[in-house]
């Protein structure tokens, strides 16, 4: 098997593996919700409506920055979110014990503008999921089931509102390579 195709696998491996974990804890409350608590209705009205931000142009997110520099990102904690996310540091720093030259992005301009696409991207999903959880706490507080209130809000936190900021952070750090 030649090193890049191993090197793809083993990649994949770990940042599946992180993506696993994340999605199970924070997607199996909210599940729980919808599943025991909310109209089924309801439900797939605030699902039609959340996956609107599918559509939505990048200028949009563009807009939506809400750090102007990478130092706003950094002061609210983002290298230490980075740590456990997808292409994270420890997931970098197990695939580079096995391969130390491993670079997530390389050094030229394709790899660059594949990267921020793929960023976008990312933002969109993180988006449309904020969308529905959003939805959900506001169902949760209309109907009085505070405990759902704070472990959606947690939830939102942790599995939209700080992946949205990594792109934002990471877009950030990278457009000026591309340019």
């Amino acid at each position: 098997m030649a090193v890049e195709t191993k090197i793809s696998k083993t990649v994949y491996f770990y940042n599946m593996t992180a993506n696993m974990v994340w999605s199970l804890i924070c997607i199996f409350p909210i599940s729980i919700f919808c599943y025991r608590l909310m109209d089924l209705s309801w439900f797939y009205t605030f699902l039609a409506i959340s996956f609107s931000g599918y559509f939505f142009p990048k200028s949009f997110f563009r807009k939506i920055h809400i750090g102007k520099t990478t130092r706003f990102y950094e002061k609210a904690g983002i290298n230490f979110f980075k740590k456990f996310t997808q292409n994270g540091d420890i997931v970098n720093n197990l695939i580079k014990k096995k391969y130390p030259d491993y670079k997530v992005i390389a050094a030229n301009k394709m790899s660059i503008k594949k990267f921020l696409a793929q960023s976008f991207m990312f933002e969109q999903l993180h988006f449309v999921g904020f969308l529905f959880f959003v939805f959900a706490m506001i169902y949760a507080l209309v109907n009085l089931y505070f405990w759902w209130v704070i472990v959606i809000g947690l939830t939102i936190i942790v599995y939209n509102i700080y992946p949205i900021l990594l792109q934002q952070y990471l877009r950030r750090r990278f457009i000026a390579m591309a340019d």
